[in-house]
């Protein structure tokens, strides 16, 4: 009897065999915690899209997608249930995320006109390059972001109108050691952000940050120790101005270029955001910073009220969130 059923094992064993391998590869695409994505097929993924739908949903751990130098033109999202994701470069300038929509073309707004969008919390991405280029047209998102507790370290965003929408007004952001470059309010949003050691770059004369911070919230944009540059021609940039009446940016150990105006903020034509909005720098330097002849609702901290413009405390919130532990 024995003899006979190993017989027949023994026949069924093609069958078996492939059944088996097929459990394994579905088990694998979701427990493998970590893929290379290569645009020239060397990697486990051609595409950061397929990449990210084949990642775990609410994985335990963090999943972490490689993504060798090239330029990838896709339209991404990292899903609200594809948590936990980092996006690992190994160089920013030669690893490039790009699309070319913006509002106006055909259904495309604002908000939907992103290259890369993340509604995942726990993001984290360095070495990157977020783009959109489609080029001086109106609004045109490269990074649209509503995810909390999420950091972009050494990455570079490239557009020129709404470059960066910050959303989520329970979302926490920090961008460390990044670049950033547009035209008008190409820091845009109601999240709470800090941006370090930041180089900030202008491409018009116009406006840096529009921020629509809520009602109550202790801090909207923080800059600290970032550098505000221009293309040499431009002399006439804003700051910022109030997307919403209560937006909150402050510039903390700033340098800033010669072409940000003395008068430093403007209110939208909106006199009455002068009494709810906050406005602040403390110890700007170069060429840019003027103190004494910035606009009369802005303010200028003490050395008290700077000591509050830390990363952890700006970010930690309710669960104790640092950025730079992970």
């Amino acid at each position: 009897m024995l003899f006979e059923f190993v017989k027949n094992l023994a026949s069924l064993r093609p069958v078996f065999l492939v059944v088996f391998c097929l459990s394994c590869d579905a088990g694998l695409s979701q427990d493998k915690n970590q893929v290379v994505v290569a645009a020239d097929g060397s990697g486990d993924f051609k595409s950061l899209q397929e990449a990210i739908n084949k990642s775990k949903a609410f994985p335990d751990k963090r999943v972490i997608i490689k993504v060798k130098p090239g330029i990838y033109k896709e339209k991404v999202e990292v899903f609200s249930w594809a948590t936990k994701i980092s996006l690992i470069g190994e160089d920013a300038s030669s690893t490039i995320i790009t699309f070319d929509d913006y509002s106006g073309k055909g259904e495309i707004n604002t908000f939907t006109s992103w290259t890369f969008k993340v509604m995942g919390n726990d993001f984290y991405a360095e070495n990157i390059t977020f783009q959109n280029s489609a080029g001086p047209v109106g609004q045109a998102v490269a990074l649209h972001i509503e995810a909390d507790r999420s950091m972009f370290k050494n990455c570079r965003f490239i557009g020129n109108q709404d470059t960066i929408y910050t959303g989520g007004e329970k979302s926490r952001q920090y961008f460390l050691d990044c670049y950033i470059e547009g035209t008008t309010d190409f820091i845009f949003g109601a999240a709470t952000v800090v941006l370090e050691n930041c180089t900030i770059h202008s491409k018009k004369n116009s406006y840096v940050t529009a921020a629509s911070t809520p009602e109550g919230k202790s801090f909207g944009y923080v800059f600290l120790n970032c550098k505000l540059t221009a293309e040499s021609e431009f002399k006439k940039v804003y700051l910022g101005r109030p997307w919403r009446s209560f937006a909150k940016t402050v510039f903390i150990n700033s340098e800033l270029g010669d072409h940000i105006l003395p008068e430093g903020w403007h209110n939208w034509n909106k006199p009455e955001a002068e009494e709810t909005t906050f406005y602040a720098e403390y110890k700007s330097t170069g060429p840019g910073a003027n103190p004494s002849q910035r606009v009369p609702w802005s303010k200028q901290l003490t050395d008290e009220q700077a000591s509050k413009y830390t990363v952890y405390n700006i970010l930690d919130g309710d669960d104790g969130w640092n950025p730079l532990i992970r």
